[in-house]
């Protein structure tokens, strides 16, 4: 993360960084208030997260394949942000908001295919963190997507919502 000495995060985020991406994966029949999110880490497992990294693995699932049987983008965009998510909770303790988002697809991963999701903080600047997330075929390593985030807080930490 970035360049300097910073303190070691508490272990308690990456506990809750673990603990949330675990459960944004839990089915939809599981938590159908969370059915939207649950879809694209439908069965993730979660190998770790600490210090700035969220590293995960899933099967591709058929409900997130194209015509092809492709993995789709959009799911594909959908899982990588919050593995970025993650690997900031996991530093930082909270859930942040994309602000830029961008993505290079590479090759298609297909319906079962294992594939892994490593998500790094790269850099901090105030409210905003600077997060990548590579995607691989778990069996080649063979490059799927890369996906690269700012990503910020929507108020500062502790502040109340006026609404």
């Amino acid at each position: 993360m970035g360049g300097g000495t910073a303190a070691e995060p508490p272990a308690w985020m990456a506990a809750a960084a673990r603990r949330w991406l675990e459960n944004a994966g839990a089915t939809a029949e599981d938590a159908p208030e969370r059915a939207f999110n649950a879809l694209p880490l439908s069965g993730v497992l979660v190998s770790l997260a600490e210090r700035g990294r969220a590293l995960c693995s899933l099967r591709v699932p058929p409900q997130l394949t194209d015509a092809e049987g492709n993995w789709h983008t959009g799911a594909i965009a959908a899982a990588a942000d919050d593995v970025c998510a993650a690997a900031i909770m996991s530093a930082e303790g909270i859930i942040k908001v994309s602000v830029h988002y961008d993505i290079s697809y590479f090759t298609p991963a297909k319906l079962h295919e294992e594939v892994e999701m490593d998500g790094r903080v790269v850099e901090q600047k105030g409210r905003m963190t600077a997060v990548t997330v590579e995607i691989r075929k778990k069996e080649s390593g063979e490059l799927v997507a890369i996906g690269r985030q700012w990503m910020t807080t929507s108020r500062p930490k502790g502040s109340q919502s006026k609404i």
